[in-house]
């Protein structure tokens, strides 16, 4: 039995004031919510019905051999630094490093985004889009959780099968993480309304844990809706995720807190509205990412959505392609990217036109054509397969990326970070100036993108 004590949730200073009302706000206070960018469309139920009924391009899903890797997960195990563990679609666990402060100094601060480990993401277990890549594992065999966040109240994200047991097993010693609005629904499926801490875009909390540390969480704007029925929707606000790990170690050569890692969780999002393939590259585009990215960077690691985003006229505006997740990343300033919301359910209009096995493809198609490095600046994990990123304590610049697989652990990956790599310092800090001028605007053509990085390593 866990001797964890209660934990405790403090809110943090506000980085980046809002207008008052806030602009996604509907009503003061609010009872609706908006997405208050030109890069926004609203589609109706009608452009909805019609966009299901034409030109479906149905593919069936193919043998499992053809579909994205189950390995049996080690969440990270005999490793220090922030591991992250992909559990399908945007089930992440993440868990902060070691913290030498912390009494009990065996594991850091576990955070669970959007689990899901119901086989269908829908209100009934009768119907509804099922999953074709099963869970890894059974929910009593993830390690104990300190934290769960959650996007949004859509049935794909926000499981009530899933969050009833977790919060049964950890009742006094969990807090649910949710954006404005969710906190009834949570209280619906049983969970205390004391133990739900609801925030507004922008908002934080500093979450400690007596015996694993403290990690800062702060709710961030994403493009996306909400709704779980006919009548509620963007009733309840939708968001992305900023992690930042509290660490208070020291050392002989660098005295002082160390520098944080960071991790973002962009949950359900769209770019930019696409309302024909000839456009692509004109419209303007979300420019939350690159106010995130401008506040918070660097990123160490990145968690993308790259899948569910055919017809693309239709789902643009809600979802991203593998494209956009490559700008994502550039906005974010992020050092390293995985690609999640792919390889594990079929919904929505999606599942009449996209083949599933598309988006891993063309994510390495848009990094290469992007002129990054795969596996090193962008990469895809297999189902239970963790990352590791390390911090070098006594190295507190700006560090870089070098992407290995540990030899002993092949089913997770080791991320060193090396200080001395002034070739890809000058291509980062390159990029940055030149992305400086788009990120409000529009996002360049990823040929533009290799071009400048081709220029950059002259």
């Amino acid at each position: 039995m866990s001797l964890a004590v209660a934990l405790e949730v403090t809110p943090l200073p506000l980085r980046h004031p809002l207008p008052t009302p806030p602009p996604h706000h509907v009503g003061q206070p609010p009872t609706a919510f908006h997405n208050p960018w030109p890069s926004f469309h609203q589609h109706s139920w009608l452009d909805a019905l019609l966009t299901s009924r034409r030109n479906r391009d149905f593919k069936p899903v193919p043998p499992r051999d053809q579909l994205v890797k189950i390995v049996r997960p080690e969440w990270g195990n005999g490793q220090d630094g922030l591991k992250a563990t992909w559990i399908g679609h945007a089930s992440f666990l993440i868990e902060t490093p070691k913290q030498n402060n912390n009494e009990g100094g065996g594991r850091g601060v576990r955070i669970l985004f959007d689990p899901v480990f119901s086989d269908r993401t829908s209100p009934v277990s009768w119907a509804g889009p099922k999953r074709y890549t099963p869970t890894p594992c059974t929910l009593a065999e993830v390690p104990e959780v300190d934290v769960v966040v959650i996007s949004h109240d859509h049935y794909d994200h926000m499981d009530a099968e899933t969050l009833q047991p977790l919060y049964e097993r950890r009742k006094g010693k969990i807090n649910f993480l949710v954006p404005l609005g969710n906190a009834v629904r949570l209280h619906g499926m049983g969970i205390a309304m004391e133990d739900v801490t609801q925030l507004d875009w922008w908002e934080g909390v500093q979450v400690t844990v007596p015996t694993a540390g403290s990690v800062k969480l702060t709710c961030t704007p994403s493009q996306h809706f909400s709704g779980r029925a006919l009548w509620d929707r963007m009733s309840t606000l939708w968001s992305s995720w900023v992690l930042e790990c509290v660490n208070t170690s020291t050392t002989a050569t660098a005295p002082g807190p160390a520098s944080p890692l960071r991790l973002f969780f962009s949950g359900d999002t769209g770019y930019r509205y696409v309302p024909s393939e000839a456009t692509e590259d004109t419209v303007p585009v979300c420019p939350a990412f690159g106010e995130i990215g401008e506040e918070y960077r660097p990123f160490d690691l990145s968690l993308l959505p790259i899948g569910l985003y055919s017809p693309r006229h239709f789902m643009s505006p809600v979802h991203c392609t593998p494209e956009d997740a490559v700008c994502l990343h550039r906005d974010l300033r992020s050092k390293r990217s995985i690609g999640m919301h792919y390889g594990t359910v079929r919904g929505g209009i999606s599942q009449y036109f996209e083949d599933v096995t598309e988006p891993p493809r063309r994510f390495r198609e848009a990094c290469e054509t992007a002129g990054m490095v795969w596996g090193k600046e962008l990469a895809l994990l297999n189902v239970a397969e963790t990352v590791v990123v390390r911090l070098d304590l006594p190295r507190l610049a700006d560090l870089d990326l070098e992407h290995v697989r540990s030899s002993k652990h092949t089913k997770y990956f080791g991320i060193i970070l090396d200080l001395f790599d002034a070739s890809l310092k000058k291509t980062l800090e390159r990029l940055r100036l030149n992305t400086n001028s788009f990120s409000a605007t529009l996002c360049p053509s990823l040929s533009l993108l290799a071009q400048m990085r081709k220029s950059s390593a002259k």
